[in-house]
C-alpha cells in the first residue's frame, strides 16, 4: 500500500576502492589469487639455535584478460588485494583517486577529454574507445576514421562523469551526453571535425604514417569471423529471432550491425550501456546457468535522423516514446533505459588493454534467461538451475534446509539488475524482558518494602536466552530518492535468519509486483502477510519498463500465495479450463514419506509433448533435487505429488505448459520447442530419499505460532481466568514453564516445581531464586 512512511535519510554515495573499480570494468574475469609469505626475520637470540617464526605476510597476483599484476607484503589480505588492483589501474592509466570536479570546470575538462581522444598518443593507449577508432581508420569507404557520437559516449567513464556533473539527467538518460559531446566538439575546430550528419566525430588533420601504419597492421581481426546475436523487434507480436553478423577482417561490426538495423552507416545506431544481467560477484552459479559472462553485451538499435536530436532530450518520458509506437519493450525491460524500434543483443566490442575484437556468441536460452532473471522467482529457478520446477519459497526456515542463493544475496543482485543502490539492511537485537521492581506495587508482590535488595539496587534482570533479532530494510534509487522500506513484526533468535527472512519478505513482494499488474492497486495488501511494509511513488518510476513488456505469469500452477490442500491430490483443480491434474504412481510403499519440514530429495525430468504425434523433447532434469516440504520452493503440483509418494517410488503426471520464456529459458535449442508446436509439460518423478526435520524445525513448520508459545499463551489466559493462587507444574524439567511465567502479570504466588532429574532442578531453582524472591511469595522444588 501507499503511505507516507518515513523518509528516510539520505545515503552519501561512497568512494570506489581500487578493487571497486577493477570489478566495475572487468566484472568476474579479474581473478584475484592470495598466496602467504615468509619473510627472513633477524634472530634476536644468536646464541639460541630455536628458529624464529616471522610474521605470515599475503602477496596478490591479480590477472585480467590482458595483463597481469603483484602486490606487494601486506599483513592482510585485503590490503593485498587493494595493492594489487591500485597497481593494475595505475598500469591501465587510470587514476582512481582522481577527484570530481565541480559544475564550472566540468565544461572545460570536457572539451580537454574529447582532445585527448583524437590525440596521436591516444591511439595506441589500452582504451576500449581506442580500439573503435584503430577500426574506424581500417575502413575504406567515406567514413573513414569516423567515430561514431553514441561509441563516445557510451565508451568512457570518465567522460560520463563530466556529463553527469553538467547536466544530472545523464545518470538516467546516458544520450543526454551525445549533444554535450556536440557542443564540445564545437570548441575544437582545429583539432576535431563533425561528419556531414552530425553524428560522429575524426581527427581533422591525419594521423602519421610512421605511428598510424604499424598500428593499422597489428590491430584488427586476421579473418572474417561469424557471430551470433538476436534480433529484438519492436512489435511484441514477432518473437524474437537468432542472426548472424558477419564481420570481416578490415571491416567496423558496428557498420554490419547498422547493415541489420536498416541504416547506412554506423553513425545511426545508439548502444546501450552494459546489459549485466548475469555478472553479480554475489551468486556466481547464475555464470554457470546463464551462460558465459561477458563485459560487452548491449542492445543495438537505430532511430529517424530526422527525429534524432529532438527525440533525445525527451528519451526519458517512455509513454510519449510509446504512444508513437517506438518503444521496443523487450530490450528496455532488459537494459533498464529507453530502446525504441527493432533492437540488436549481441556480446561484441573492445575492452582494456586488448587490440583485438572480443565477442560471444549469444543464443536465445540466453536471451529468456536474462529475462526472466529481472524478477525474484526466475533469478532464485536460475541459482537452482530448475526454472520448470524450482519456486522462491514462501519462507525462511533455516540456512541448513535453504537450498540456491540466499536471499539476502538475490535482493542484492535484483537492485543491481534494475540500476538500484544496494539494499540499506539494518540488524538489530532486541533486549529481552526485564523485570523491574517498579513494575509491581507492594501488594502484588506481597513484600512491605517493595523487593528487599533489588529496590535499593534497582538492577534490571536479564535472561540470556530471549534474546532476538529483527532486520530493517530500505531500498533507495540511484539517485538516493527513498522507494521501499519494510519493518517487520517478528523477531528471530539468530541474527542471519532474521536477515534472510526479512530479505525473502521483500523478495515476495517484489515478485507479487512484477508478476501481477494490479498488486498495488489492492486494498488489502496487507492481509496477504505484507505488514508494514511502505512503498513510495518512486517505486513505479524507478521500475517503470516492466509494464510495457509481457509478463511471467504462471499458468501451469495455482497461485503463488494459494495454499494447497496436501492431502488429497485430487482436489488440484487449476483456473477454468485447465486439465485436471492427473497423478500415476509406480512402485512399492515403503512406510517412508515426506511431511511438511523434512528435506525430500527427488530425481526428476520435464518434457515437452505433442498431444496426437507422440512427440516429446526433454528440457530440464536433474538426478538429486532437494528441497523443503511447506515451504513452497517447487511448482505446487510437484510438492503435491512428492507428498503422496514413499521413498523408491516413482511418478509421472502432466500439466499444461507453463508461461513461454520459462519453457525457453530451459532448453538448448529454444528453436527447435517452437517448431514442436507442444501443447503439454510431462514430469517424471522418483523419490531418492526424505530427511526428517528435529524437533523444534518440525513444530516451527507444522504450527504457527510455535507451540510452544501457543501452551503458553494457554497456561497464562486459564491462571488469569481462574485466579490461581499456586501453580504445580509436574515434570517442570529445568524450569522453562516457570521462567517464562516471569515474562507475565499472574495472580500466582507460589510455584511449585517437580521432576525427577537433579540436575535439571538445580537450574530450575537457580531460575526461580533468581526471580522469584522479587516477584512471589516463594518456591518450592
Amino acid at each position: 500500500m501507499e503511505t507516507k512512511g518515513s523518509s528516510g535519510s539520505v545515503v552519501k554515495k561512497a568512494t570506489l576502492t581500487p578493487k571497486a573499480i577493477i570489478y566495475q570494468k572487468f566484472g568476474t574475469s579479474a581473478c584475484y589469487k592470495v598466496e602467504e609469505v615468509q619473510e627472513s626475520q633477524p634472530n634476536g637470540c644468536p646464541g639460541l639455535a630455536i628458529p624464529q617464526k616471522s610474521p605470515s605476510l599475503f602477496r596478490c597476483t591479480l590477472q585480467l584478460p590482458d595483463c597481469t599484476v603483484v602486490s606487494g607484503t601486506f599483513k592482510r589480505k585485503k590490503d593485498a588485494e587493494q595493492s594489487a588492483a591500485e597497481n593494475a589501474l595505475e598500469k591501465l592509466g587510470i587514476n582512481f583517486a582522481e577527484k570530481e570536479p565541480t559544475v564550472d570546470e566540468a565544461p572545460d575538462d570536457l572539451i580537454a577529454r574529447i582532445s585527448h581522444f583524437f590525440s596521436v598518443e591516444f591511439l595506441s593507449s589500452p582504451h576500449p574507445l581506442s580500439g573503435h577508432l584503430r577500426a574506424a581508420l581500417r575502413r575504406e569507404d567515406g567514413f573513414k576514421g569516423q567515430v561514431p557520437l553514441s561509441v563516445i559516449a557510451i565508451s568512457d567513464a570518465r567522460l560520463n562523469n563530466l556529463c553527469r556533473c553538467i547536466n544530472p539527467k545523464v545518470d538516467s538518460n546516458p544520450y543526454l551526453s551525445i549533444p554535450l559531446i556536440i557542443d564540445a566538439a564545437a570548441k575544437l575546430p582545429g583539432l576535431v571535425a563533425t561528419s556531414e550528419g552530425g553524428l560522429s566525430l575524426q581527427r581533422k588533420d591525419p594521423y602519421p604514417h610512421e605511428v598510424l601504419q604499424p598500428m593499422l597492421n597489428e590491430a584488427g581481426l586476421q579473418a572474417n569471423i561469424e557471430i551470433n546475436a538476436i534480433h529484438i523487434p519492436f512489435s511484441l507480436e514477432k518473437p524474437i529471432q537468432p542472426l548472424t553478423l558477419n564481420v570481416s577482417a578490415s571491416g567496423y561490426y558496428l557498420d554490419v550491425i547498422a547493415q541489420k538495423l536498416g541504416v547506412e552507416n554506423a553513425a545511426r545506431v545508439l548502444m546501450s550501456r552494459l546489459v549485466e544481467a548475469y555478472s553479480s560477484r554475489w551468486a556466481v552459479s547464475l555464470v554457470r546457468s546463464i551462460g558465459k559472462a561477458s563485459s560487452e553485451i548491449r542492445l543495438y538499435f537505430s532511430v529517424p535522423l530526422s527525429s534524432l536530436l529532438s527525440w533525445l532530450p525527451d528519451i526519458v518520458d517512455q509513454d510519449a516514446v510509446d504512444s508513437e509506437g517506438l518503444l521496443n519493450a523487450r530490450a528496455s525491460y532488459l537494459s533498464g533505459q529507453l530502446v525504441v524500434g527493432d533492437t540488436i543483443l549481441a556480446s561484441v566490442g573492445y575492452r582494456w588493454q586488448s587490440t583485438e575484437l572480443c565477442y560471444e556468441h549469444v543464443s536465445s536460452r540466453t536471451y529468456y534467461r536474462m529475462f526472466i532473471s529481472k524478477t525474484p522467482s526466475g533469478l532464485y529457478k536460475l541459482s537452482r538451475e530448475a526454472t520448470l520446477a524450482a519456486e522462491l519459497p514462501r519462507a525462511f526456515t533455516a540456512r541448513t534446509n535453504w537450498r540456491g542463493s540466499y536471499p539476502r544475496d538475490l535482493l542484492y543482485m535484483l537492485c543491481r539488475q534494475h540500476r538500484l543502490s544496494e539494499p540499506v539492511l539494518e540488524s538489530f537485537s532486541e533486549l529481552p524482558k526485564k523485570l523491574k521492581v517498579s513494575q509491581f506495587t507492594k501488594e502484588e508482590t506481597g513484600y512491605a518494602n517493595g523487593g528487599g535488595s533489588a529496590a535499593s539496587g534497582g538492577k534490571s534482570l536479564v535472561s540470556e536466552d530471549t534474546t532476538s533479532f529483527r532486520c530493517e530494510i530500505k531500498i533507495f534509487s540511484k539517485s538516493q530518492d527513498l522507494i521501499l522500506e519494510y519493518y517487520p513484526k517478528d523477531s528471530y533468535k539468530k541474527q542471519g535468519d532474521a536477515i534472510q527472512s526479512a530479505c525473502l519478505k521483500v523478495l515476495l513482494w517484489l515478485d507479487r509486483y512484477f508478476t501481477e499488474p494490479d498488486f498495488l492497486l489492492q486494498k488489502n495488501i496487507s492481509s496477504d502477510g505484507f505488514h508494514n511494509l511502505f512503498w513510495h511513488q518512486n517505486l513505479s518510476k524507478e521500475l517503470s519498463f516492466f509494464k510495457f513488456t509481457h509478463k511471467i505469469t504462471k499458468r501451469s500452477e495455482t497461485k503463488l500465495h494459494e495454499e494447497v490442500d496436501f492431502n488429497f491430490v485430487g482436489q488440484l483443480d487449476f483456473e477454468e479450463g485447465c486439465e485436471a491434474f492427473s497423478l500415476n504412481l509406480e512402485g512399492q510403499t515403503s512406510g517412508l514419506s515426506a511431511s511438511s519440514g523434512s528435506l525430500a530429495c527427488i530425481g526428476y525430468s520435464v518434457s515437452l509433448v505433442k498431444e496426437g504425434e507422440n512427440m516429446k523433447e526433454l528440457v530440464e532434469s536433474s538426478e538429486e533435487f532437494e528441497f523443503e516440504i511447506g515451504t513452497g520452493a517447487v511448482i505446487p503440483i510437484l510438492e503435491a505429488c512428492v507428498m503422496q509418494m514413499s521413498v523408491g517410488q516413482y511418478a509421472r503426471f502432466s500439466t499444461r505448459l507453463p508461461a513461454d520464456e520459462l519453457v525457453l529459458a530451459a532448453v538448448n535449442e529454444p528453436e527447435n520447442v517452437l517448431s514442436l508446436a507442444c501443447t503439454k509439460v510431462e514430469y517424471s518423478v522418483v523419490l531418492l530419499r526424505v530427511t526428517e526435520p528435529m524437533e523444534d524445525r518440525m513444530e516451527q513448520a507444522l504450527f504457527s505460532p510455535p507451540l510452544s508459545k501457543q501452551r503458553m499463551d494457554f497456561a497464562v489466559q486459564y491462571i488469569t481466568e481462574s485466579c490461581a493462587k499456586t501453580l504445580v507444574d509436574f515434570g517442570c524439567g529445568s524450569g522453562s514453564l516457570l521462567e517464562s511465567l516471569f515474562d507475565y502479570k499472574t495472580t500466582l504466588e507460589r510455584i511449585v516445581g517437580i521432576d525427577i532429574s537433579q540436575k535439571s532442578l538445580n537450574r530450575a531453582a537457580k531460575v526461580c531464586k533468581t526471580f522469584g524472591e522479587f516477584a512471589l511469595k516463594g518456591f518450592t522444588l
